[in-house]
């Protein structure tokens, strides 16, 4: 679904300045983390940033109800921003550029912002921030990593399912994650997205496809003869671990036809005598 930043905030299109503002103060203290420990409260304290931030910048705002969503969208798995393939949805930039927060600034950044620079959680404004790199394997699967945080070497854990601008709290501070590219694998959501390299042999007469997944575990499944080059494959189950551990993801798989660069002579003509 794409995001309806008027639905989110409670407003219609007309709504001035100060309505957003106001929506956007009282919905931000609802869902704060340090507030509302609700298992929800952290997605939607982003969903708020993100529409607040849209929506309270003329320039921001005009290029949103002009074309909407796709006026921060930077691409789908295996399309331009234009089109959209399956059940992927389009991942968000703004300027083209590979900001922290997938385009959007720290949203605890804006909410503090808004309040003058403090946190109106008094607790919050004690307690540093760090960002920490991640492979997007690290990101999926979880890690143990040893750092150093304010000149102390530390070994902390990172739960399996965080993605790029997930706050993470410890005792005496937090961490946002960064998770870099990967060269196989790509995230939407709690799915994950890969492509594979079949024989013109198995399309056409189907067969079994192998392939290791980002966690090292080799999956196997069975495609039927006549299956076109681009077809994508649901494997359920095999995605990104979801938070509070209610299971996981998909893995969506597409098939790429690998053709011979260099076939016998027999090879040939026995391609020549194919009557379809």
């Amino acid at each position: 679904m794409a995001w309806d930043y008027y639905q989110i905030l409670g407003l219609g299109k007309e709504a001035r300045p100060e309505e957003i503002k106001k929506a956007y103060r009282k919905l931000a203290l609802k869902w704060h983390p340090d507030k509302n420990k609700s298992p929800e409260a952290e997605k939607r304290f982003k969903e708020i940033n993100q529409a607040y931030e849209v929506l309270s910048d003329p320039g921001k705002k005009q290029a949103y109800d002009q074309y909407g969503e796709s006026a921060f969208t930077g691409g789908s798995p295996f399309g331009s921003a234009s089109s959209r393939q399956g059940p992927f949805s389009y991942s968000f930039s703004w300027g083209g550029g590979d900001d922290f927060f997938g385009g959007f600034s720290d949203p605890f950044d804006i909410f503090e912002s808004f309040f003058g620079g403090q946190s109106p959680f008094s607790h919050r404004d004690r307690i540093p921030s760090y960002q920490i790199n991640l492979s997007l394997k690290e990101a999926v699967t979880g890690v143990k990593k040893e750092v150093e945080i304010g000149g102390r070497k530390r070994e902390i854990k990172i739960p399996a399912g965080v993605e790029t601008g997930s706050r993470i709290k410890f005792k005496d501070f937090y961490l946002v994650t960064q998770v870099l590219p990967d060269d196989k694998f790509s995230r939407q959501g709690d799915d994950l997205v890969t492509v594979a390299r079949v024989s013109f042999k198995t399309v056409v007469l189907g067969g079994t496809v192998a392939i290791t997944n980002i966690d090292g575990e080799e999956i196997k499944f069975r495609i039927r003869p006549g299956t076109d080059s681009g077809k994508i494959v649901r494997l359920k189950g095999y995605g990104v671990s979801k938070r509070f551990g209610l299971g996981r993801g998909d893995l969506y798989v597409r098939l790429e036809v690998e053709v011979p660069k260099k076939l016998s002579g027999k090879q040939k003509n026995q391609i020549k005598d194919w009557d379809f």
